[in-house]
Formats: C-alpha cells, structure tokens, sequence
C-alpha cells in the first residue's frame, strides 16, 4: 500500500483540517494531566517528604509506564486497527487520570498510580501519529505530525499554567482534580471526531508474517538509527521536562521568594516555555518538509545541546537570563521530535509502523525512565540530599542529560548518508 493510497483511505467526510484539529484539541486534553507533578514538586516534596531521588523515581515510574503503554499499543494497533486502540485507550487514560487525583498522597502511592496515568496515556499518541500518516502525504505529513505533537505542547503548558494557579488556591490536590477532566474531556472529542473515519489495518507488504516484521524493523538500519537518535533525543528532553519546573523554583528560591509563591511562578513560566515549544514542534515539521528531515534533526539536536551544558549553571543569574535559555531550550529540545515521527512513516512499511514505534518507544522512552533519576541522584550526591540544590548540582545534573543527548547527531549524520533516506521529505533526506 503506498503513502498515496493510504491518505486517500483515510480520507473521511469533513476535510483534513477539522478532522486534525478535533485530535489536535483532544491532544491538549490528555496532556493536562502530564505536568501536574513536575509542576508541583517542589511542594510534594515536602508534604511526601520525598528526597531528590524519590522525587525523580516518580518521574520515572510515568515513563516505565508511558513506554509500556507505547510498546503494547504499536503492536495493537497494527493488528486491530490505530482508531479502535486510540479510543479504547483513551477512555482508560481518563479512569486513570482521576484515579491519581483522587488517591495519591505518598511516594509509594504517588509512584504507583503516576505510573497508572502513564500505563494508559500512550493509546493517545501513536495510533494517532499511525492515523495522520495513513490520511496525509508525504508532502504534508511533517507539518499535520508538528501540529499534532505541538497540541501535546499545548497540553503540557496548560497543565502547568492550571498547576500554578490551582496551587495557590487550593494547594496540589486541587491541582491533580482540575487537570484529572482533561483526559475525559479528550475521549469524548475523540470519539466525535473519528466518528466517519475507518478503523483500517493494512496487509502485510508480503504476506510473509513475521520474517517481514523483522525485515522491516529489526534488520531496517535507516529505521534502527532513526529510533536510535529518538532514544538519545529523548534522554535529554524527557529529563529537562521533568526537572526544568523544579529548576525555576529553585531560581526564583535563591532571590528569597517564598516557596509557594515560587513553585507557582515557577510553573506559569515553564507553561509559558511549553507554549513556545509549540512554536518548535510546527516549525520543525514544516521546515523538514521543505529541507529534508535529517538536516532539521541536526541542528535543533545539537541547539539543544548546548542549553543542555549551560543552563543548570545559571540557576542564581537573573531571572530575564534563566527564562531566555529555557525558552530556547524547550524551542529546540521539542522541535526536532515530530521529525523523528515523520521520518519513522517513510523508511517503515506502513504495515509495520505501530512495530516500529513500539521499539521506538521502548528505547525512547526507557531513556527517559533512566535521566530523570539520574539527574536526581546528581541532585542528591552533589548536595547532600538538601531540597533546592546549589549551582554545582544544577549544572552537573543538567550536564548529565547533555552527555546522554550527545550521541543523537553521530545517528543522524550515519543516517543521512545511507541511500535509504533518499525515501524521507520526497528525497529531501
């Protein structure tokens, strides 16, 4: 089946916008529920009294439980159809979300039940990446995917401007039940919007089971290194998400403000980041589109690197300077992840593609299991365990999520010079 044939089969009454912007808005739904914890950290912290460690734990348990969602739901979806797994998942999502708002109170809980939300949040994401490759064309793919995966942009800035404000007025368990509606309200749009499309499943490109599986994956470099630079992309990106809000309190902390005060700020400027990594996601997108993939990957890649090794060092510069380079690091962090996807749908049989982001998923997203405690334990092993940590500790946890980033470019020059990637961005590479 080709990319032609599968835009056209996936065409459905109502044009492609509307169709991408119901699932764009239900995006945003199912991601108010993703930064509640990050946003409110530096409080849970110590009404859980959770150390640094513990702390990145939690952040850890989503992404074990976000990968394991991921890796089932790819190889759902190619069996039973992306829209069927997407909807079913969502409605999962929602129980879960509520179930986190309602329960948890502890590290063991908070562990648990944030890796339940997780468990279920990953039917969101790439059955519906699988739905806007089978209904768009190369040619427009890059761009509807940017728009998609900036939605979860959106998501996460809200989820943090409605953390921040709802900590201030009721405290954090008023946060987890206002930001808990989202999934459900995401379900219901999503229901409505795929209500004409078709739950399609494609054959196997030859009829071969298995032995094509592992032809089209396994043994697939161009597709291993795209999967292999998503993973060391997402090393560095899961883990500047997590820690990024943490980090602003910790700045606005070192100019005596108060810590709720702080942790409130500091989650209305990472929400303000998150929306201008929407800017990223569209951009990135679009602009693979028209320079090829790989060339966007690399430079946002290696951007993103160098915010890596100076941020955590400006954690006592003024406040105008910290926001600047988070502002450019979340731009350039997220801009190159729809590219990863897009690129994905054009060295994979479409067959294939839930397969191939499963493992995509498994390594993606268990990088992002590991940095985030890592980045916590250099927290506690620089300072001593103590909340807020000092310019050393900042810098060198920052720095490790910067080490693990820095493999990514090496995949994708590899990637750009085998013949393969004449296949992505129309021959763009």
């Amino acid at each position: 089946m080709t990319d032609g044939e599968n835009a056209q089969r996936g065409s459905t009454p109502g044009g492609d916008g509307p169709w991408l912007l119901g699932l764009c808005v239900a995006r945003v739904g199912f991601g108010l529920v993703t930064m509640t914890y990050a946003a409110t950290l530096p409080l849970l912290q110590l009404d859980w009294a959770m150390s640094a460690s513990q702390a990145g734990l939690i952040h850890s348990a989503f992404h074990i439980g976000y990968l394991s969602s991921l890796f089932g739901v790819g190889f759902l979806a190619d069996r039973f159809g992306a829209k069927r797994v997407f909807l079913l998942s969502s409605i999962a999502g929602a129980v879960g979300a509520f179930s986190f708002a309602v329960f948890a109170q502890d590290f063991l809980s908070g562990f648990f039940l944030y890796g339940t939300v997780a468990l279920f949040a990953g039917g969101s994401y790439t059955p519906v990446l699988t739905l806007i490759a089978q209904r768009f064309t190369p040619a427009r793919r890059g761009r509807a995917i940017g728009l998609y995966i900036a939605a979860s942009s959106a998501g996460n800035a809200l989820s943090l401007f409605l953390s921040g404000v709802m900590v201030e007025v009721s405290g954090w368990r008023g946060a987890f039940y206002v930001t808990a509606a989202g999934p459900a309200l995401g379900t219901a749009l999503a229901f409505f919007t795929l209500r004409h499309t078709p739950n399609l499943i494609p054959p196997p490109p030859d009829g071969a089971g298995q032995q094509s599986l592992r032809k089209e994956v396994l043994a697939n470099k161009p597709a291993l290194l795209v999967i292999a630079g998503y993973t060391f992309h997402s090393w560095e990106l899961l883990g500047m998400r997590a820690w990024l809000p943490a980090f602003l309190a910790a700045s606005l902390a070192a100019v005596t403000m108060d810590g709720t005060r702080a942790a409130s700020l500091a989650a209305s400027l990472s929400a303000l980041m998150m929306l201008v990594s929407m800017g990223g996601n569209i951009l990135g997108g679009g602009l693979s589109d028209r320079w090829g993939r790989t060339t966007v990957m690399l430079l946002m890649g290696c951007a993103s690197l160098v915010c890596s090794f100076t941020i955590g060092w400006l954690v006592a510069a003024p406040l105008w300077i910290v926001v600047a380079v988070g502002l450019v690091y979340h731009f350039t962090a997220i801009g190159d992840s729809p590219v990863y996807s897009t690129a994905l749908t054009e060295v994979v049989s479409p067959r294939y593609l839930g397969a191939a982001y499963s493992l995509r998923s498994v390594t993606g997203f268990g990088a992002g299991v590991i940095s985030p405690a890592l980045f916590g334990l250099v927290l506690d092993r620089v300072q001593g365990g103590a909340v807020g940590g000092s310019t050393l500790a900042w810098g060198l946890a920052f720095a490790s999520l910067g080490l693990g980033g820095l493999l990514g470019p090496p995949c994708i020059a590899w990637l750009r010079r085998l013949p393969e990637s004449t296949r992505m961005a129309g021959g763009l590479r």
